[in-house]
């Protein structure tokens, strides 16, 4: 008698294990798949911050050592129809000109360039009506910056 209400209640604990697994999946199943970079930048370009655009995808920030550029792009979390998107960068201090890209794309805006060896820059971008900006990252190193949702 005790042998099997041990096993049955095995049997009910792993019917709630197996349940609590499901229901963790299927709500990770549900969450939107983050944005990965796309190399949009080209070769030689690697990622030194990034800022999601909530619930729509991520703007990346990369760096070339080998040109000296900095290089945003702004990246959906799922492809699909066109929607409006908006990427830009830009030297904090003013002492170089405002690069954007906007339009109607179906998986990334951009990528715009600027030269940025040793000097803070503000970047974001937008997909749709949410936006981000950061101002003030990366003075030459990995820096966060003042991140706006808008």
């Amino acid at each position: 008698m005790k042998r099997s209400r041990a096993i049955a209640g095995s049997a009910a604990a792993l019917a709630v294990a197996g349940l609590a697994t499901m229901a963790t999946a299927t709500g990770a199943a549900a969450a939107p798949t983050a944005a990965a970079y796309n190399s949009a930048c080209g070769s030689g370009y690697k990622v030194v911050n990034s800022v999601p655009v909530t619930g729509k995808g991520t703007v990346y920030l990369t760096y070339s050592a080998t040109t000296g550029k900095n290089c945003v792009v702004t990246v959906r979390n799922s492809p699909g129809a066109p929607v409006y998107m908006y990427t830009y960068l830009t030297a904090t201090d003013g002492s170089s000109d405002y690069v954007y890209d906007s339009g109607q794309y179906t998986s990334y805006a951009g990528p715009v360039y600027l030269p940025g060896k040793g000097i803070c820059v503000d970047w974001g971008g937008a997909i749709g009506s949410v936006s981000v900006s950061v101002s003030g990252s990366n003075c030459g190193r990995l820096a966060a910056g003042v991140v706006t949702h808008h």
